[in-house]
């Protein structure tokens, strides 16, 4: 039965972790630091909508040190602050202070990002157990596109959930584009499934209400597919640089700074496995 850490031994993992990576403490601190003031000023004025996502962001900040707490896995510096980063860019920048509104590409950028993150966990999920196995040994090809895949199945499970939260909550997650052309069988008189297009929209009216937009209002379709689209370019880019990392037995420095590790092999120095993209290269 696993035994409960107690508080003095959590303190002590929080001091190892801080000595460890101090840069990851100074933004984390600097970023609560953030959202705490937020937080205050979202109380005062009243708008406790914006309080409970500064909230969930303070929680959300913890998960990090949690994961590698927990689950023996090891972050790497550099992805971690990204971690932090994308969660105060996401909801505190985009939501609370309209980025996504004010900065049309506030939102692919994010999409890039985390189809990046996605596929190095992705990657590190395979490359962990391709490591600690020695009944079979995955080629390089074969990890970069299962991390590839999984990114994109967890882009694919965000636009359900935006669509979900858009139908059944009346939200506007997955937003709006306005578009001057449409294409459609539902303008076909003839029923005959035929595709007819109509330029140059410049006006749409509803109930006879004009909507004000140079165009026809597009829901989400626009938005859902160059969300899926950018996390796309993300995955492809990590995916690449994971397949060298681990062709060239694990010598690429770029790729260390974003791939999650089993932190039991780095503390008690286990040697790593014949074939590990961590080993150095055999003589030939």
């Amino acid at each position: 039965m696993k035994k409960t850490p107690k508080p003095r031994d959590t303190v002590q993992r929080l001091k190892e972790a801080i000595h460890k990576q101090p840069a990851v403490f100074a933004v984390y601190v600097a970023l609560r630091l953030i959202v705490l003031a937020e937080l205050v000023m979202s109380i005062i004025r009243g708008e406790y909508e914006s309080a409970f996502i500064c909230l969930l962001v303070l929680a959300l900040f913890i998960l990090p040190f949690f994961i590698q707490q927990n689950f023996g896995i090891q972050l790497p510096s550099v992805l971690e602050i990204i971690i932090l980063l994308f969660i105060f860019a996401a909801e505190i920048l985009g939501e609370l202070e309209c980025y996504f509104i004010t900065y049309p590409n506030w939102d692919s950028m994010l999409h890039t990002t985390t189809g990046f993150l996605c596929a190095a966990t992705g990657f590190a999920l395979i490359d962990i157990l391709n490591r600690n196995s020695i009944k079979f040994q995955l080629s390089p090809v074969y990890v970069a596109l299962a991390a590839f895949c999984f990114s994109m199945t967890v882009g694919v499970l965000w636009e359900f959930f935006e669509f979900g939260m858009d139908r059944v909550f009346h939200l506007d997650m997955q937003k709006d584009t306005v578009v001057q052309s449409i294409t459609s069988v539902m303008l076909d008189p003839t029923n005959s499934n035929t595709p007819i297009t109509i330029d140059g929209i410049h006006s749409v009216a509803v109930n006879g209400t004009d909507l004000g937009f140079d165009g026809y209002l597009d829901i989400g379709l626009y938005d859902t597919m160059e969300d899926l689209f950018v996390n796309f370019i993300g995955a492809v880019t990590f995916s690449v640089i994971g397949y060298f990392y681990i062709k060239h037995r694990g010598k690429g420095k770029l790729a260390q700074a974003f791939i999650p590790t089993l932190s039991e092999d780095e503390d008690k120095g286990t040697p790593l496995p014949e074939g590990d993209p961590g080993a150095p290269p055999e003589s030939e």
